[in-house]
């Protein structure tokens, strides 16, 4: 009953929250990826992060929040499929902006790192037990939100002539009052989740590992995909999947400040190895979308494209091996 309640206010708030994303994007001319890879991804990655927080203070399970982090990348690119698939007759792809590449590779650049970090283990460097890969998490994360912004302006200057205002009956000042009235719905509704995936867990019998890459993941990116499946109901690609490729790279930048709330060790020494598989997916993943947002196929011929399709598979094939690892 709590996880149906939690999921119809995130339903409501969480349209909401992509209309008004999209007002703002038009009216400080910041473009729709950049308000998804930052406005939108934040506030969407926030439950996360609170969770994240609370496995690695108060409940001593680093293994939860790395896989809720790591595993919530992965499924944020399935979401990808599920717009896909609701999408009418041509792939998302085509129709969205190539600066999703930006925030695409740096994300790959720090699932690789991730994976470096697993292999090292006690050799990793460190600065007290912060371990350097967590600081280069968070530096990576705004570099990428600096390229994506100044990349965005070269886009806007030159389509400026190009422009159509579709909110001018709304105000600037409305928008972000409404917008942060929805985010609060959502953050506090999305709040309740990972405790019930833990009551899931518990009477699942399933390992740590397996459960925060899964069964948290799921529960702390719903938030991303109601708003990412109403930004594409207004029609805001661009929205949507700056939305979910900030996601990913806010995920992994978060994973770094929870390094330092963990004093113990880097949290990469005490982490189960078995992330390796869901880092591994979601490298692949990401990859599938950039070769699609650069090919840019004209039709699909099924209800979802062929780069939907590798995404579910691969999705599959992650869920899997990592059950069998469990």
């Amino acid at each position: 009953m709590g996880f149906i309640l939690c999921t119809v206010v995130i339903l409501f708030a969480g349209t909401r929250l992509s209309f008004y994303s999209d007002v703002i994007a038009e009216k400080t001319e910041l473009g729709r990826t950049w308000i998804g890879l930052v406005l939108v991804a934040s506030i969407t990655s926030l439950p996360e992060f609170i969770n994240s927080i609370g496995a690695v203070t108060y409940a001593g399970a680093p293994d939860i929040a790395a896989g809720d982090l790591i595993g919530s990348c992965v499924f944020n690119l399935l979401i990808i499929a599920f717009l896909d698939l609701s999408h009418s007759t041509r792939p998302l792809s085509s129709i969205a902006k190539t600066s999703h590449i930006i925030s695409g590779g740096f994300g790959i650049i720090q699932l690789t790192i991730v994976i470096a970090g697993l292999f090292l283990g006690k050799n990793i460097l460190r600065f007290g037990w912060v371990g350097v890969n967590s600081i280069i998490f968070i530096l990576i994360y705004f570099v990428s939100l600096a390229l994506t912004f100044q990349y965005e302006q070269k886009i806007n200057q030159k389509n400026s002539q190009q422009k159509c205002k579709l909110y001018s009956d709304i105000t600037l000042n409305k928008a972000l009052i409404f917008f942060i009235i929805n985010a609060i719905l959502v953050i506090g509704s999305a709040m309740f989740l990972p405790k019930i995936g833990a009551e899931i867990a518990d009477i699942t019998g399933l390992g740590q590992t397996f459960v925060g890459n899964i069964l948290i993941a799921i529960s702390t990116s719903l938030p991303e995909l109601i708003v990412s499946l109403g930004a594409l109901r207004c029609n805001a690609v661009d929205l949507a999947l700056g939305n979910l490729m900030g996601s990913t790279i806010f995920n992994i930048a978060i994973l770094g400040i929870i390094d330092l709330f963990y004093i113990k060790n880097p949290i990469i020494l005490v982490v189960n190895q078995k992330h390796i598989i869901s880092a591994i997916s979601a490298i692949i993943m990401t990859s599938v979308v950039i070769i699609s947002l650069l090919y840019r196929a004209d039709k699909k011929y099924f209800p979802l494209s062929l780069d939907g399709v590798f995404l579910v598979l691969l999705y599959i094939l992650n869920v899997t091996c990592l059950y069998l690892t469990r």
